[in-house]
């Protein structure tokens, strides 16, 4: 039973050696040391008979939970199940292993702390006799200005370390947990968030801003955020492994227990990033899709975000539990684990077929409602733009209306019609749509198709553009290029730029409004909407002119 615990490459070990390494698991540590000189003689003595690299993983009590046997060079660490931490703590297991060629801790013992979050990892030099010369050690650090994120321990020989190692690993982990930004954080999710770049020319911090404020709208806090410029993206992690590792490190530093890309992950990206760190990972489309849930308050609203996510959440439905996957059979065969997995799948797509068919129904009766609003003979204006450009204010101020608006992104998701009057007791309908966003994922371009499809029935897109964001032009054209997929980039529209109040140069004000052709107004200020009610009018004049 003691052989088959023994980890990694026993491949020529005779049966003796094999049982002198099994032997080490009945080893035994005072709690309050490292390590002792017996138990390194033993593993210096044991690793230079076979010529290869030996490690244990040790508890806390100093008990051996794990024997490892590498190669000249290095060790595999196994997996580490049954010792899973928490975001905000420690493994409870430290490693002590032999190094061959007299080297002290090499980048691998130092990923090795940092991803699999050990207490903290031992080099034991080992002589051409046998005998243990220096030992070299290394721990984890809190966040700290000069950015480190390990430290090394002074090398000596095995007998001379002296650290009591319970009281200071008790004081190192509640250190962690003093961590000052945490304890004023309320939210539950915490997160770095991560972009990685391939275009020199795309504004990379543009976008981190922007997902930043997409965290704030659904209640995430952001502790930091990285971005990486790379020639190409890593097909497995996005990001490089060492960058990786040192996210890791990161998170264990911040006590942020959530990773979200700025990117659409492929389900075995994202099954790939979560087993690397040990981390909750998400991407910037579940971040959409929990705003659109949490802000979807109409029935149809609610259908099409639960359409939306259960249509990104089929092709990545898979079982992470390791003993449903050993209960799969060989060829032919089907186990347990893969029928739930069926089981599941066949779930969601009975239940996409039925939403869909709800949703048939609701265009159905909103295609009578349109027809009605036709015979009446009233104009439609509807209101696009990108998410907190100020479309629901500009709908409140025109119209009198008492619409939700928030700065916010996604702050309303429910269309409002209402009625505007013109000064010259002309009429039309107006309406507010759903923001759009750069990368909307398809799942909801095409859960909410319906509803974009109002647009085709407008006579008049009125698109509301902030004007005092930095990024104003790259939200203008995201905008458009959406239209542009709906086969609406033909219809007439306005452009307005909003915000006005936030550029206190009027001259440049001027020089946007020539250069893009739009009319700057400011949504708080209803002494800026003469000139566009004027415009609007005229606009909505020309349908009915030339029918």
């Amino acid at each position: 039973m003691v052989i088959e615990k023994i980890h990694g490459n026993l491949a020529g070990l005779g049966p003796a050696q094999i049982r002198q390494i099994g032997q080490l698991y009945r080893r035994r540590l005072p709690p309050e040391r490292i390590v002792t000189h017996e138990l390194a003689r033993g593993l210096t003595e044991l690793s230079r008979a076979i010529n290869r690299q030996i490690g244990l993983l040790v508890t806390r009590r100093g008990e051996v939970a794990y024997v490892i046997v590498g190669t000249h060079q290095g060790l595999l660490i196994p997996s580490l199940e049954g010792f899973r931490a928490s975001s905000r703590r420690f493994k409870g297991l430290r490693l002590i292993h032999t190094h061959l060629a007299g080297e002290a801790l090499t980048t691998d013992d130092l990923t090795d702390l940092a991803l699999l979050r050990l207490d903290l990892v031992l080099a034991l030099e080992t002589g051409e006799d046998g005998l243990p010369g220096l030992a070299h050690g290394a721990h984890l650090v809190p966040e700290n200005p000069e950015g480190r994120y390990w430290r090394a321990l002074p090398p000596g020989r095995p007998a001379e370390i002296d650290l009591h190692f319970l009281d200071f690993i008790t004081a190192l982990e509640a250190e962690f947990a003093r961590n000052p930004k945490t304890r004023k954080v309320e939210a539950v999710d915490r997160a770095i968030l991560v972009r990685v770049d391939t275009d020199p020319a795309f504004d990379g911090e543009a976008s981190i801003e922007e997902l930043r404020e997409l965290c704030r709208t659904c209640g995430v806090e952001v502790f930091d955020s990285v971005l990486q410029r790379r020639p190409e993206v890593d097909p497995r992690f996005l990001i490089g492994r060492g960058k990786l590792s040192d996210l890791v490190i990161r998170a264990l530093q911040m006590d942020a227990n959530l990773l979200i890309f700025d990117h659409e992950l492929t389900a075995a990206q994202m099954r790939s990033l979560t087993d690397f760190t040990e981390l909750k990972v998400i991407d910037r489309t579940q971040v959409i899709l929990d705003i659109f849930a949490r802000r979807a308050h109409s029935r149809e609203g609610k259908i099409q975000v639960e359409l939306a996510q259960l249509k990104y959440r089929l092709p990545r439905l898979t079982r992470q539990d390791a003993a449903l996957s050993r209960l799969a059979g060989g060829i032919g065969g089907t186990g347990p684990g893969e029928t739930k997995l069926e089981v599941d799948r066949r779930r969601i797509r009975q239940r996409i077929h039925h939403l869909e068919k709800e949703l048939k129904e609701i265009e159905k009766a909103r295609g009578q409602r349109r027809h009605r609003r036709e015979k009446t003979g009233l104009p439609v204006i509807s209101i696009v733009g990108y998410t907190n450009a100020g479309k629901s204010t500009l709908l409140n101020a025109l119209t009198k209306s008492e619409v939700l608006t928030e700065d916010r992104l996604f702050a309303t998701l429910d269309p409002k019609s209402s009625r505007l009057r013109f000064p010259r007791d002309a009429e039309a309908v107006i309406t507010d749509t759903v923001g759009f966003i750069r990368d909307l994922p398809k799942e909801l371009v095409t859960a909410f198709r319906a509803t974009l499809d109002e647009l085709q029935g407008a006579d008049v897109l009125l698109h509301v553009i902030d004007v005092g964001n930095p990024a104003f032009e790259a939200q203008m054209a995201a905008v458009e290029k959406i239209l542009a997929d709906l086969d609406l980039a033909g219809k007439p529209t306005l452009r307005v730029f909003n915000k006005q109040d936030r550029i206190a140069d009027r001259e440049l004000i001027g020089t946007l409004c020539e250069r893009f052709g739009a009319m700057a107004i400011s949504a708080l200020d209803p002494a800026t909407f003469p000139p566009l009610m004027e415009r609007l009018e005229t606009l909505i004049g020309r349908p009915r002119e030339s029918q």
